[in-house]
């Protein structure tokens, strides 16, 4: 079944199509961390870092293993009102669907790629994608907002109060 991304679902919703290419994967990656700042999160927090690590992983996964000659990939970044950033990564290569391996080989220079999203994400999995594709997606958690004593103090009551400063 294909995953719908609703629009009405999301307070924040961004998709980009890519090439299929390693400067595709670089550009996902730096996309997603400008698209983040724009949202409120910036390059140094850690949702920002983690999302980066994710996506760059993700867009590296369907560059190599998910590529088709002619036709790239899509890159989409969520949130919904719940407490997470959805990362999903749509390649058309559906008969290629990703594995976790628990144990890399020490020598090897590869096999760490979804370990560390499964270190990094809260959650994460695959889901065809028809006709023959497939999405990759991957959920950080996102820290809740704290409210400050600013923020829970109505606008009226604060030029209340610096009505009566002003007025001493």
């Amino acid at each position: 079944m294909k995953s719908e991304i609703s629009t009405q679902r999301f307070t924040h919703l961004y998709t980009q199509l890519l090439s299929a290419t390693p400067r595709g994967a670089r550009l996902a990656r730096l996309l997603a961390v400008q698209q983040l700042d724009e949202w409120g999160w910036p390059p140094t927090c850690a949702v920002s870092e983690s999302s980066a690590l994710v996506v760059a992983e993700l867009a590296a996964n369907a560059v190599t293993h998910g590529r088709v000659q002619g036709r790239g990939f899509r890159l989409t970044l969520a949130v919904e009102d719940s407490d997470a950033l959805r990362i999903e990564v749509v390649d058309p290569r559906g008969d290629r669907r990703p594995l976790v391996r628990r144990t890399a080989s020490p020598d090897g220079d590869t096999g760490r790629g979804l370990v560390l999203i499964d270190t990094l994400a809260a959650r994460w999995g695959s889901e065809p994608w028809p006709p023959s594709g497939k999405a990759v997606w991957a959920e950080i958690a996102l820290p809740r907002h704290v409210i400050t004593l600013a923020e829970s103090t109505p606008r009226s009551a604060t030029r209340t109060v610096q009505a009566a400063q002003t007025a001493r």
